[in-house]
């Protein structure tokens, strides 16, 4: 009965040495792909999250300032009598070939 119990011990440490091995391997797998994908994903040119958040307000404010303007403008042109300011600025003259439309 002794070589049974010695045999179920011998199996049991290389089941037990198989198990360490596999976790070992686990872990260096990850490892690997891990950096595999961080350095794919470094070569994506991709953005952070705080990045994004700080243009996204970035562009919030222009456009807050944007509007601001706007409404400047309108009450300066209701003040010049209603006239449009756009209108009362000389439209720049293109340059390219006369057409029959330019003529």
């Amino acid at each position: 009965m002794q070589t049974e119990n010695r045999l179920f011990d011998d199996f049991a440490r290389m089941a037990g040495g198989a198990l360490n091995m596999l976790t070992g391997f686990k872990t260096e797998v990850e490892q690997i792909v891990r950096q595999q994908m961080e350095s794919w994903l470094s070569n994506l040119n991709l953005v952070t999250r705080e990045e994004f958040d700080t243009v996204r307000e970035m562009a919030a404010k222009a456009r807050d300032e944007q509007e601001t303007l706007l409404a400047r403008i309108a009450a300066l042109e209701a003040k010049l009598g209603g006239a449009p300011l756009a209108d009362a600025v000389e439209k720049p003259k293109s340059r390219g070939k006369k057409t029959d439309a330019n003529s």
